[in-house]
């Protein structure tokens, strides 16, 4: 199984767009997908704005700009089911 060496500093990565989608109801979590490429999901809450979160094509741009100083990047983005940005 894959493994991130330093998960502080994809935390650290993700940060402002963690507390940004939290804001709107959405839980950022992210897992190794292999040594090197990140899995990002994110999850509604129960109070989850349906028509806040940013398209997909967005979204994985964000986040793999969040990963450029790491030694990560984005493999893909899984969003809540229902949502088709």
């Amino acid at each position: 199984m894959a493994q991130v060496t330093d998960p502080a500093v994809v935390d650290a990565a993700f940060k402002e767009f963690a507390d940004m989608v939290a804001n709107d109801g959405y839980l950022l979590r992210w897992t190794p997908d292999d040594d090197e490429k990140l899995v990002v999901t994110i999850d509604a809450g129960p109070d989850a704005c349906a028509d806040c979160l940013v398209p997909l094509p967005v979204m994985e741009s964000i986040l793999s700009t969040a990963l450029e100083d790491t030694p990560y990047t984005l493999s893909r983005v899984v969003l809540p089911e229902g949502e088709g940005h």
